[in-house]
């Protein structure tokens, strides 16, 4: 189901110019594709710009100011470079895998931003499985790092590979787990309803102990998960060069490296939805005003990446054995615990 419900005239016109309801269906389908591939790329760019800007905050320096006002078009530059590099790799890599495997994680990101909500009106899919259609899709990106660190023939690529198998598969088990919890809470799978029925109190309020604890789960999961500091074993500059794309360069390398991004602006997208309402406003101010549901979403995603940005260049990185000595011993059980303790709090009627 296609949710752009305040483009209704562009409809009509479209129908009225092409004369043919299927063809003005693909044509729309067209456009849609094309907003969300730009969108794609520049939320992919200003991420970029916000993280050398945060990292610079914190480490009491000025950060990117030569290239435009600012520094602003330093990504910019960065993305022209890598566009234009030549496309590099090593002979004794298997072709085609090599090939293959940025195009998982670029496409698995993208098509995982299109069940997002990010308002009232602007939402692609909205399936009555949302949630379960986004964990599903998500979850191939780990294919594709995992194919990359295979396929180079390198020992630091295959390394991070490896490390990926471990790392990522572990920690899905805690967001599936803390998405089973707010299911529970919810009753329903379908993103647009879960933000629905927050309109009075968002789920980390009405949930209690439970949501809250959810929530913190959900942080250090989706860290992991995105493969950031402290959890970034994947790719660890100081041990393994590059990681799993040491052998990447040219738009390959940009491809993971815009998917690291993107994976953290769809995690911020999914814990907005699930614990802080959505697109809803705090003050209930959203109603009859055109995209301000749109602009409490992004303001609400903005904090949550800002927090993620703060662990990076916070916390120092974990060796293996602590990752899953913090997934296995801890998040696992605690994750159990809370589902039956929502199920009980849902059971006995004592949420919001």
């Amino acid at each position: 189901m296609i949710i752009l419900s305040n483009f209704s005239n562009i409809h009509q016109w479209l129908l009225g110019l092409i004369q043919n309801a299927v063809a003005t269906r693909v044509v729309e389908l067209t456009i849609i594709a094309l907003a969300y591939l730009a969108a794609f790329a520049l939320i992919g760019l200003l991420l970029v710009l916000a993280e050398r800007r945060i990292a610079a905050f914190f480490q009491l320096r000025l950060g990117p100011n030569r290239v435009g006002p600012w520094g602003l078009f330093q990504t910019v530059a960065d993305a022209l470079k890598l566009v234009s590099k030549e496309l590099t790799g090593t002979v004794k890599a298997d072709k085609f895998l090599y090939g293959l495997a940025p195009y998982f994680v670029i496409i698995t990101a993208l098509v995982s931003m299109s069940i997002i909500p990010f308002s009232k009106e602007v939402q692609v899919f909205d399936i009555n499985i949302g949630i379960f259609f986004f964990i599903s899709v998500s979850s191939l990106g780990v294919i594709g790092i995992f194919l990359a660190g295979w396929s180079s023939n390198n020992k630091y690529s295959l390394i991070g590979g490896m490390r990926t198998g471990i790392q990522m598969v572990s920690y899905e088990l805690s967001v599936g787990m803390v998405v089973v919890t707010m299911v529970i809470l919810s009753g329903t799978l379908q993103l647009s309803q879960i933000v629905a029925l927050q309109q009075h109190t968002w789920f980390i309020f009405q949930g209690h102990v439970s949501a809250i604890i959810a929530f913190m789960v959900m942080m250090i999961a989706s860290t992991a998960e995105t493969n950031r500091t402290p959890f970034d074993l994947v790719e660890a500059e100081s041990e393994l060069g590059a990681g799993f794309h040491t052998e990447y360069s040219g738009m390959n390398f940009a491809y993971f490296f815009l998917s690291e991004f993107m994976n953290m602006f769809l995690s911020a997208s999914i814990i907005v939805v699930l614990f802080f309402g959505g697109w809803l406003s705090p003050f209930g101010i959203t109603a009859g005003i055109p995209f301000m549901g749109l602009f409490w979403f992004i303001l609400k995603v903005s904090v949550v990446i800002f927090i993620f940005m703060w662990f990076r260049w916070t916390f120092p990185r974990l060796r293996i054995d602590q990752i899953l000595t913090l997934e296995w011993k801890y998040l696992l059980p605690i994750n159990m615990v809370n589902i039956v303790l929502m199920a009980a709090l849902v059971w006995l009627g004592l949420t919001f």
